[in-house]
């Protein structure tokens, strides 16, 4: 079971380049079809240098970078069948392009016993940076993690 002593655990940092191709197989896959994320000239008359990511797909980027992507699960020893997606968050500070080289940065942040200890709620926040060091977003996501009743 997961306690308090897993605050401020820090996981492998991971990089990832945003590249179109993958980006572009993102858009399609979720049926966006909005010129702004799939045309660099619609994306630099609004402002953008190229086509800006939509918000959720930092949290994508950094699962398919990652060397281990559930490596916060295996070194909480957390059993997989057992974790519900509970929430997901994204605070952006500036544009994240086509062509970005980004950092991610988990740790955890938060343990929370709810129910009685039925269930436990983790918070990993991410600092997200470019390749230039400028912070350009956080992301967090909360999981519910189902305990074992006692038997």
């Amino acid at each position: 079971m997961v306690d308090q002593s897993a605050v401020g655990r820090a996981f492998t940092p991971v990089t990832a380049r945003v590249e179109p191709g993958r980006l572009r197989f993102f858009l399609d896959t979720l049926g966006e079809s909005n010129p702004l994320y799939r045309d660099v000239e619609a994306a630099r008359v609004s402002g953008y240098s190229a086509q800006p990511v939509p918000p959720t797909y930092l949290f994508c980027l950094e699962m398919m970078d990652a060397a281990e992507p559930f490596e916060f699960l295996t070194t909480l020893e957390i059993d997989l069948a057992r974790v519900l997606h509970g929430e997901q968050r994204f605070d952006y500070y500036a544009p994240v392009v086509v062509g970005d080289t980004l950092t991610f940065k988990p740790r955890v942040t938060g343990v929370t016993d709810k129910k009685g200890g039925a269930m436990t709620l983790v918070v990993v926040e991410t600092e997200v940076t470019n390749q230039n060091g400028v912070h350009v977003a956080d992301t967090s996501r909360t999981v519910v993690i189902r305990n074992a009743r006692p038997s």
